[in-house]
């Protein structure tokens, strides 16, 4: 790990070669985590949404499912602090080569997430999203673990995200047993 220091608590450290990005640049970076997160949040709403007044609203539900309303304005919130978790990663790292393991599980997780509507709501398949939703909650656990060695709030931002898909998966298994 050549120019990288290794703080006491573990946390990696840009080195001497490293170069601490500049104002405009970081700030056109937190845009561009924002945009990252938010296209596939649009994408995944994309295909949700042509499917919630024919084919969701046919299925029998759980008494704990939230309101339609709530869905969009949760995952919001919780987009935005992906994005902004993913962004202080890079800052503390001093980059994407030096954060790129952590950054990879974090574009994989954000992407698993997507397909979780394509299963789910576009092929309407709630038990092929249950198994999709195992894989993507492994993938967040593993995004905050990794997280955390760079930047203990980027990780601590990602548990409301890993909080909502356990309810998530609890929704997707009760939608799944009540309508097979």
């Amino acid at each position: 790990m050549t120019g990288e220091i290794t703080s006491p608590g573990g946390r990696m450290s840009p080195g001497p070669s490293s170069q601490t990005p500049g104002t405009i640049q970081s700030i056109l970076l937190l845009f561009g985590f924002l945009a990252f997160v938010f296209t596939f949040a649009g994408l995944g709403g994309y295909v949700t949404s042509a499917n919630i007044e024919t084919w969701y609203a046919t299925l029998q539900k759980p008494s704990l499912t939230p309101e339609n309303w709530v869905f969009p304005v949760v995952w919001n919130f919780l987009y935005f602090l992906m994005g902004l978790s993913g962004w202080l990663v890079w800052r503390a790292a001093g980059g994407f080569i030096a954060g790129g393991a952590a950054l990879s599980i974090f574009g994989a997780q954000v992407m698993l997430n997507f397909s979780w509507s394509v299963v789910f709501f576009g092929l309407h398949s709630p038990g092929g999203a249950l198994i999709e939703i195992f894989v993507l909650l492994a993938a967040v656990v593993a995004n905050i673990l990794a997280f955390w060695r760079f930047s203990k709030l980027a990780a601590l931002l990602l548990l409301p995200y890993l909080a909502w898909s356990l309810f998530a998966t609890y929704l997707t298994a009760m939608v799944w047993l009540l309508n097979s």
